[in-house]
């Protein structure tokens, strides 16, 4: 499970998708681009296939509802250094996993709200949930309203609606009812998750002064929440998703960080009424995720420096230890399928350590070599070809124009293949 802030990103190693993505939501990469503007033929990719029809399921990030996992990606090839933003993109999934012909461009044009009469310059995918329950899953995206500095500024979030079809609808605006405001911060860093246990996914954003609102679900086609109640305190401003039941009393609980960077961290539980209550304190560190390491039914948490991992096992009354490993940017996933989540520690390489009944182990950690050149990060960690084992997509790039997305099978025996099962360019989306 990805922890972290959405803003949409983090500048270190991960470009993540809620959403959290996660989830977690997407990171804005920082590579250097080319002097001398590089064109990229558009379309650069197989045919394309039309997206199945789903009737609905509860797989996760399944925004056509067939059962089989979809993929989000943020932060897509341009045809050419220093242009605008190509949009969100959508690589659907089928039995055998992500299928790259099958996809989908997301833009502002075509699928967003206008505020005030225009539509939005930014477009980013920030988390992803069923929030009206329908069976289709949804996509929170970030956009920028105008606003004038006056007063309590709009709500910069959509809702694009999942449906057989998948994501193919115009947004709605989140509305965040006045009840759940405080302050004049912007309403961001969406989380999704059932935080009351009602079995509606509920969203969490920033309100402001170490505050949240709780939206409890089920949403509206309008984009409002089934109620509203008052800005909930906290023990800081940055809710982190995904969000996951750490202690196993079904509520969904999530991270709230106390600023960007190297910083502190709290649980926050959800309850009854929502995610009310303070948990174990989390010590100073870039990312935060949570897993299950080892063998209590409690999730334990890692949380990754530039020189270590610090653990704490047994959430929500932690016990302590230290992964020897750098890594600032971190994953979990069951890539084995032995019921044991294993961390994925990305810095300077992106390494695997695997979970164990005494917890996670640093000796010989699995190190993904990606066969193309560039910097390479992670994008998810998930089950896309319903084999029961997570899979690890990643995203190698060189500037602007170049890029390659590779998607590792999750092996019983090794923990994930050596060579990628999926590949593709984003420049696959140009020019849809």
């Amino acid at each position: 499970m990805r922890v972290r802030r959405c803003a949409i990103g983090v500048a270190a190693v991960t470009v993540a998708w809620l959403l959290p993505l996660a989830a977690c939501g997407p990171t804005h990469h920082t590579g250097t681009a080319e002097q001398t503007p590089v064109k990229v033929a558009k379309d650069d990719g197989p045919a394309r296939l039309p997206v199945p029809r789903g009737k609905g399921s509860k797989v996760a990030d399944d925004f056509n509802g067939d059962g089989h996992r979809d993929l989000v990606l943020d932060d897509l090839v341009k045809e050419q250094s220093h242009a605008d933003d190509a949009g969100i993109g959508i690589v659907y999934g089928s039995a055998r996993g992500l299928v790259p012909a099958t996809r989908q461009l997301l833009t502002p044009t075509r699928n967003a709200a206008r505020a005030k009469g225009q539509l939005p310059a930014l477009f980013d995918a920030e988390a992803a949930c069923d929030l009206d329950g329908d069976g289709f899953t949804d996509l929170v995206v970030s956009t920028d309203p105008p606003y004038d500095g006056q007063g309590q500024p709009p709500v910069p979030l959509q809702l694009l609606f999942g449906s057989p079809e998948g994501l193919t609808g115009k947004a709605v605006t989140l509305a965040v009812p006045d009840r759940a405001r405080a302050g004049n911060d912007w309403p961001d860093q969406p989380v999704c998750g059932d935080f009351d246990g009602d079995g509606a996914e509920d969203l969490v954003v920033h309100a402001s002064d170490q505050q949240l609102s709780f939206l409890p679900g089920p949403f509206s086609r309008k984009g409002g929440p089934s109620a509203a109640t008052a800005p909930i305190p906290a023990p800081g401003n940055l809710p982190t998703g995904p969000a996951a039941d750490v202690d196993r009393d079904g509520y969904d609980d999530l991270v709230v960080r106390t600023a960007e960077g190297t910083a502190t961290a709290a649980l926050v539980l959800g309850g009854p009424t929502g995610p009310t209550r303070t948990g174990a304190t989390l010590p100073e560190g870039i990312d935060v995720a949570l897993g299950a390491f080892g063998k209590a039914p409690q999730l334990d948490a890692a949380i990754g420096a530039m020189d270590h991992t610090a653990l704490r096992y047994d959430l929500p009354a932690p016990t302590r230890a230290t992964l020897s490993s750098p890594g600032s940017m971190l994953d979990t996933a069951d890539f084995d399928g032995d019921g044991k989540d294993e961390l994925v520690s990305s810095g300077s390489r992106i390494r695997l350590f695997r979970g164990r009944t005494a917890g996670l182990s640093a000796a010989q950690p699995v190190t993904v070599e990606p066969a193309a050149r560039g910097t390479t990060r992670v994008l998810t960690a998930a089950d896309f070809d319903g084999d029961g084992r997570a899979d690890l997509a990643v995203r190698t790039y060189r500037g602007e124009t170049k890029d390659t997305v590779a998607v590792y099978p999750g092996e019983k025996s090794g923990l994930i293949a050596a060579e990628p099962a999926v590949t593709f360019s984003t420049s696959a989306f140009l020019g849809l």
